[in-house]
């Protein structure tokens, strides 16, 4: 009996490397055992498995980053994102060339570009290139490659995208998931990295978008130090070490 449950947990990690997250019925398929039974292989003794929100994922504590899904993220911290992105969202001018970065905050932004709003967007991230498709007056540009699916991006094949190679943004967008004043800001995927730089390169005004639960957060992928941007947008007041680093950096700060 317990050869046959290491043999399903195996199974299941090596599916796992093709994909970030195993629905439980797809699992249960998958082995041809039912739901009850993938649920007792992963909860009995010690397992690199887990299930979360009904998905089969790795144990955090066995891989070398968390995971950031973006169909978990995105109901969390809503009332922030909104506050946040309707501060964001006053900062697009008619005729702006914008980047947006991926993430769940980044649709709460477009969302409250008022409709009338002219403007041209470029992005990597599908969920943000639906809610830039629903804006009438917007010209969107979308960079392809390689689909991500925990972070619904697209990541480009060979060393730079060619879309941001041939655009200068006015304004860009940048989202993170940790933000600290000794290591600066930061996400949880190194897919997301490559774009990010190159927008922030290539854009005249850099602008930091995040809620107020990333403050003091350390992720693993490091995406530049604060002073790098311009502005920073977010929900309510952080400490005032963050406001006082604001003013000395000359980072226009808006809560």
């Amino acid at each position: 009996m317990e050869n046959k449950r290491e043999d399903r947990l195996q199974r299941l990690l090596v599916a796992l490397k093709k994909t970030d997250k195993i629905h439980l019925k797809d699992a249960a398929l998958l082995l041809d055992v039912s739901e009850m039974t993938v649920r007792r292989d992963l909860g009995d003794s010690v397992s690199p498995l887990i299930l979360l929100g009904g998905y089969i994922v790795i144990d955090p504590k066995n891989s070398p980053a968390t995971h950031y899904f973006v169909s978990e993220q995105k109901m969390r911290q809503v009332a922030e994102k909104q506050r946040l992105g309707k501060q964001a969202a006053m900062l697009i001018n008619d005729d702006d060339v914008v980047f947006f970065d991926c993430g769940t905050t980044t649709p709460y932004i477009i969302e409250q570009i008022p409709d009338e709003r002219v403007f041209s967007a470029i992005c990597y991230s599908f969920n943000t290139f639906l809610a830039l498709q629903d804006k009438p007056n917007c010209e969107v540009m979308m960079c392809g490659g390689m689909y991500r699916p925990s972070n619904s991006i697209f990541i480009p094949f060979g060393k730079s995208s060619s879309e941001l190679d041939n655009t200068l943004p006015d304004k860009a967008f940048i989202s993170a998931a940790g933000i600290s004043i000794e290591y600066g800001v930061s996400c949880f995927n190194f897919d997301e990295l490559l774009v990010k730089h190159q927008a922030m390169q290539r854009s005249r005004e850099k602008i930091l978008v995040v809620d107020s639960s990333k403050f003091g957060q350390v992720r693993p992928a490091a995406i530049a130090p604060l002073s790098k941007f311009n502005t920073l947008v977010t929900d309510s007041a952080p400490q005032q070490s963050y406001i006082d680093y604001c003013r000395e950096s000359d980072i226009q700060l808006y809560y």
